[in-house]
Order: C-alpha cells, then sequence, then structure tokens
C-alpha cells in the first residue's frame, strides 16, 4: 500500500473557521472532486512540480506554493499553501480569473501564513 507523503490540513482561524474547506464547500461538487484528487495527489506524491505545483518566487512568498485545478468550462482553481511542522496547510482558494494570481489572495496566504503556531 502506498503511503502518504504529507498530510493536506486546513488552515484554521483563532475562532475555528477553515476558510478553504468553506470555500471548497460552496463548489459543485465535480468541482470539489477535481481538486479533491489534486489535493491526493500530492498527499501521495509530495514534493510535486509542474503542471500541478508551482511554486512563488521572491523572498516574501518563497515557502508557498499553488495547487494548480484545470475545473469545467475553462476555468481554473488556484489553493495556496505552505508546509509547517510536516503538513502541508492549505491557506487561500479561489478561482482564477486572470493570468496573474490576485495579490490579495497572496496577501491572506501571507497573513494567514504568519498565524501559523
Amino acid at each position: 500500500m502506498t503511503r502518504k507523503t504529507v498530510n493536506v490540513v486546513f488552515y484554521r482561524t483563532a475562532s475555528g473557521r477553515e476558510p478553504v474547506k468553506e470555500w471548497l464547500l460552496k463548489l459543485d461538487k465535480d468541482d470539489r472532486s477535481v481538486i479533491g484528487t489534486d489535493l491526493k495527489t500530492l498527499e501521495y506524491g509530495w514534493p510535486l512540480g509542474m503542471p500541478l505545483v508551482r511554486g512563488f518566487s521572491g523572498k516574501a512568498n518563497s515557502d508557498l506554493w499553488e495547487v494548480r485545478s484545470d475545473l469545467s468550462n475553462s476555468r481554473i482553481a488556484r489553493v495556496i499553501f505552505t508546509m509547517f511542522r510536516g503538513d502541508m496547510v492549505l491557506l487561500s482558494g479561489f478561482i482564477k480569473k486572470t493570468q496573474k494570481t490576485p495579490d490579495q489572495e497572496l496577501a491572506k496566504a501571507r497573513d494567514r501564513k504568519r498565524d501559523l503556531v
């Protein structure tokens, strides 16, 4: 039996919310399935690179990566994560509408990463 190389966990706020899980639950079943399969691939195959995972360059983003999921109707989803204490912590999830990752999503992920203890 193949073993997980890393556990995927959701970032949790001080109040106990899990924003990425909440975002996922708002998506339709097919989209959740695609993203879930991609995350499972990471759990069993980390570290992986393109086309599934891309790291962000630059000092402020050097320990952030994105899971790149292709959804139906030519849409793409991204889940930004970091590695923390051996776990892959999902920090932010969104449907990408432009070529560039939105600055607010990167800022949100950096802020949440700082909250990890």
